[in-house]
């Protein structure tokens, strides 16, 4: 079942029942989108909005075990370690001409920032555990100070 925006903000406690409505009314007036629509009208973070959207986008993204995918050097050379542990994502392999990235339900809003300004072609995003990710790191991009534990104390 797909969740929406405004019933991922309920669940969340970030906005009431009658908000989300008074929401959708707006939007269906306007056709502005549901979380700019929910900070002009109810002064929701636009950090709430992201932590709302990141839940609604790992409900549908495919789910992974970064430790068990298969890995391309050539998607591997698309970044650097650091960028790998600050943003926490994994470049896996390419689909076509979309690279496939893991990431977790928590950086799922930084890691879409990064890839929006650091590649000129389409990425695919999906959900990998914490801990998951954080030993694939461990093997495909070491660096001295980093370890899996570190990312699952973030998540």
């Amino acid at each position: 079942m797909y969740l929406r925006i405004g019933d991922v903000m309920v669940k969340q406690g970030i906005l009431t029942e009658s908000d989300r409505d008074a929401v959708l009314e707006r939007q269906r007036e306007t056709a502005r989108p549901f979380g700019l629509l929910a900070e002009q009208m109810f002064g929701v973070s636009p950090h709430g909005v992201e932590l709302a959207w990141a839940e609604q986008y790992a409900e549908v993204a495919d789910s992974v075990d970064p430790r068990t995918e298969r890995v391309e050097p050539a998607a591997l050379r698309t970044i650097t370690a650091r960028q790998a542990w600050q943003f926490g994502l994994l470049p896996m392999r390419y689909d076509g001409n979309d690279l496939v990235i893991a990431t977790t339900q928590h950086n799922l809003p930084r890691a879409l920032r990064f890839t929006g300004w650091r590649f000129s072609h389409p990425c695919y995003l999906v959900i990998a555990e914490a801990t998951a990710l954080g030993e694939a790191l461990d093997a495909h991009f070491p660096l001295r100070g980093m370890s899996a534990s570190l990312l699952s104390i973030n998540s």
